[in-house]
């Protein structure tokens, strides 16, 4: 069987990539948002939209990343968070609905007309998956999450 430390640091990793990948689309520019799933309006904005874009985009890296430490943490690789049980549910509630939500209702028409029924299959299968490791490991180590981390 899989050990709980094995499924977040799984989880983990996958947030990782994807905060790198959409940290990539700052420096990669617009054909790498639009690949990413970003509307061409957003990917080509000029001016003070750029500026939104790339807000938004290290928003996203930012959650990607925070999503990550909680995984590490909850897998001993890092210091417990605060939190972390809450954390770790929710990051994984998020992820699953995110990814099922395209098999619930598979018109990407309705969910963004912009986007290819190739890209939200793709992205659903990702956040899926990612949600999966999250909720698995979660679940596997729940008694070994300390609900009140102890400060060293």
């Amino acid at each position: 069987m899989i050990s709980a430390r094995t499924w977040l640091i799984a989880a983990a990793w996958m947030s990782v990539a994807a905060a790198l990948a959409h940290v990539a689309c700052i420096f990669a520019g617009p054909d790498w948002y639009i690949f990413m799933g970003a509307p061409k309006g957003f990917a080509y904005a000029t001016g003070w939209r750029a500026l939104v874009t790339v807000a938004v985009t290290l928003a996203l890296t930012g959650m990607l990343s925070v999503w990550a430490a909680f995984a590490f943490s909850a897998a001993g690789v890092i210091r417990r968070l605060p939190l972390c049980r809450l954390a770790l549910v929710l990051i994984s509630a998020v992820l699953l609905i995110r990814g099922a939500g395209y098999f619930i209702v598979p018109d990407a028409s309705l969910w963004r007309p912009d986007l290819s029924q190739t890209f939200m299959l793709w992205s659903s299968a990702i956040c899926i998956v990612m949600g999966a490791c999250f909720a698995i490991g979660t679940w596997l180590a729940w008694h070994s999450i300390d609900v009140h981390p102890k400060i060293d």
